[in-house]
């Protein structure tokens, strides 16, 4: 299926629209995304002009396509102020640029704001001299102090010029927020430092918010959708997530994707808030019904971690209209890399980095899958690549610390993540990074407070979650562990390393029911068991041969050992030992052959050789003697535990010779008699 020529024409041209309106609001990501995407279809190269003789001046002929690239405006007043306030438009825009943000806002917000409300303790002299002040003149001068704090918003509200366009508001609001943001950023000082945290505010957002709130006030609110282009919306529903009012941030960032669709910055705010997939279909009925709310969808279930059908359909039928399009090939290299697919993961990686040698986003995600695999040559080129090709970007600093990493260099590994935070505070990766790295180095403090700024930037990250639940276990708090392992294997219930981190905090409580369940649940995951095979009943029924992982099977059988119950232990001891040789040989009863089809089983490991011991043990107190003397053989075989293998040999063959010896004394008494 593919885009007729109309439909490419006109969705050419929105996209030149929006490229150039964001441009002109300085929203640079958004359109970066947008024109990556315009230059994504398939007949791009193919219809361009291959005429030698066509002239320069060819090209200014049709005005009327020249003039079609202008964003549309449907407000007559809106193009009259715009044109008014040319010239100074275009100095802020310049100032902007500059990364001045406080001349480009004073330009069209003469009165300034104060950048935070005074505090109501330095009011008056007398606070600050506690000891000689007395109580009687304490008292008006917290009047006084209330009264003038009271009096600020008033103050700020009055900010708001009169006869202002939309694009110049937003250009100014936009730029005081960046402004509060680069103060908070200097305030905070070091990375995980005293005054590091959430704690410290943009202290820009109540103005802005004072600002806005009047501004759609006086046009109706939000049900009016007439006198709104879409930016400001956008600008609200953003400082409304930073002021954690996300249910209505949430409405505004509707209402502002649904008048500029294009704008993939408020996409991204509205994905931000969506915590699960039942949010997430709740809310495709107030969404735009076009190609780029399927480009959300698709953004929203790689968030949440989906590896369904639909997603890898829909990356393919955007694939469709968008061959060349960068950001989907990433997308679906990320998918694999999400479904432990590395092997067609890394095949993707390894052409976008061909097709787009410079383009340095969602580069971290590569850089994680080679340090999985390992792969330290392929890392350590990554990592010179996109060191040359921009060393301050927190991408390629995350991929100096992986690298690092890898050659457990974890000082240098933290010093570049570092770094990478300092450049982006957001960037969620680098925070969960820099964690595994303090865990690394036994620094668990530090490392619980990376994985808590990991998850104050991104709820949905399953590693983060995992991260506090294992700093937790290393500091011995246990439940709140449990916790935060529960809340990963939330997110992630595919993986079967959350459920076994849950079973194994369940045990460290003493539940051991759960332990087990959870320990169940990690095997049918691990194994790509289907639910309904295991029915009603237990889930293990039809689970031999070398399906399932040896070292949740001798857990599971250590839990039933510790809650008494040694007839299950025994049985999953077996199981654990039954994992050594392929399904087919379990099916024919083969004691020592693979099976067929190429799945020869696990062989001898470090856990079946355990389990092998323990079902030796048991089956010496059980005075199964051939079984033990079977079992202990086969250990000392297996060169592991060899010397209690012996050991138990010993035994048995003394029990042996002491048991015939008495039944040769019966013997010889009964023929005496």
């Amino acid at each position: 299926m593919a885009l007729s020529g109309e439909q490419q024409r006109e969705l050419e041209e929105q996209l030149q629209q929006a490229v150039i309106a964001c441009n002109e609001r300085s929203l640079y990501f958004a359109a970066k995304w947008s024109a990556e995407l315009l230059n994504s279809f398939a007949s791009q190269e193919d219809t361009a002009p291959d005429d030698e003789d066509a002239s320069d001046t060819d090209v200014d002929e049709p005005e009327d396509e020249a003039s079609s690239t202008r964003p549309h405006h449907s407000d007559s007043k809106e193009k009259r102020l715009e044109a008014k306030e040319l010239p100074r438009y275009l100095m802020a825009k310049s100032f902007f640029d500059c990364r001045e943000y406080d001349r480009c806002a004073s330009i069209f917000l003469s009165t300034p704001m104060p950048h935070s409300t005074p505090a109501p303790d330095l009011a008056s002299p007398s606070n600050l001299f506690p000891s000689t002040a007395s109580p009687a003149r304490s008292v008006p001068s917290q009047r006084n102090s209330a009264r003038f704090s009271s009096g600020a918003p008033k103050t700020i509200a009055r900010t708001l010029p009169k006869k202002i366009s939309q694009r110049s508001l937003f250009l100014a609001l936009y730029a005081r927020y960046l402004s509060g943001e680069k103060r908070k950023n200097e305030d905070s000082e070091t990375i995980l430092g005293p005054n590091d945290g959430a704690g410290i505010p943009n202290k820009e957002a109540p103005g802005i918010l004072a600002i806005l709130e009047e501004y759609f006030n006086a046009r109706g609110g939000m049900e009016n959708l007439a006198n709104s282009q879409g930016w400001l919306d956008f600008l609200y529903g953003m400082i409304l997530i930073k002021n954690k009012s996300e249910t209505l941030a949430k409405q505004w960032l509707l209402r502002a994707v649904n008048l500029q669709p294009y704008n993939w910055s408020a996409w991204q705010e509205l994905a931000s808030l969506i915590a699960s997939d039942e949010e997430l279909r709740q809310l495709s009925d107030h969404i735009p019904r076009n190609i780029i709310g399927l480009f959300f969808h698709l953004h929203c279930s790689l968030e949440l971690f989906q590896q369904t059908p639909e997603v890898y359909n829909s990356i393919t039928q955007l694939q469709q209209f968008f061959p060349r399009s960068a950001w989907l090939q990433q997308a679906k290299a990320v998918l694999h890399y999400h479904a432990r697919d590395h092997d067609t993961a890394l095949a993707l990686f390894q052409d976008l980095v061909k097709d787009h040698p410079h383009r340095l986003e969602g580069l971290e995600v590569y850089s994680n899958l080679l340090y999985i695999l390992p792969s330290r040559p392929k890392l350590a080129n990554l990592a010179s690549l996109t060191s040359n090709t921009d060393r301050f970007r927190p991408e390629t600093n995350c991929i100096l610390g992986n690298y690092y990493s890898l050659i457990s260099s974890h000082e240098k590994a933290v010093l570049h993540f570092r770094r990478a935070l300092t450049l982006d505070r957001n960037f969620q990766a680098a925070w969960t990074l820099m964690g595994h790295e303090y865990i690394e180095l036994k620094n668990t403090q530090a490392a619980i407070e990376s994985y808590r700024r990991a998850v104050d930037t991104n709820r949905k990250d399953y590693r983060a979650w995992y991260g506090l639940g294992q700093g937790y276990e290393m500091l011995e708090c246990y439940s709140y562990s449990l916790f935060y392992y529960q809340r990963a294997a939330a997110l992630c219930p595919g993986d079967p390393k959350m459920w076994a981190a849950v079973a194994n905090a369940y045990a460290k409580c003493n539940k051991l029911a759960n332990a087990i369940q959870a320990y169940k649940r990690a095997l049918i995951v691990g194994s790509q068991m289907e639910p309904s095979v295991a029915g009603n009943t237990d889930p293990l029924a039809y689970a031999v041969g070398g399906a399932l992982d040896p070292q949740i099977l001798y857990d599971i059988a250590l839990l039933h050992e510790r809650d008494g119950n040694w007839e299950e232990a025994a049985a999953y001891m077996e199981l654990t030992l039954a994992q050594e040789e392929g399904p087919a040989a379990e099916e024919n009863g083969l004691g020592g052959g693979g099976g067929g089809g190429g799945e020869e089983g696990l062989g001898v490991t470090q856990t079946t050789s355990r389990a092998r011991l323990w079902l030796a043990r048991w089956c010496y107190s059980c005075g199964e003697w051939n079984r033990c003397m079977e079992l202990a053989g086969e250990l000392c075989q297996d060169g592991v535990e060899v010397e209690e293998a012996k050991g138990l040999v010993r035994d048995v063959r003394a029990r042996i010779a002491v048991e015939e010896g008495e039944g040769e004394g019966e013997g010889d008494t009964e023929e005496m008699e």
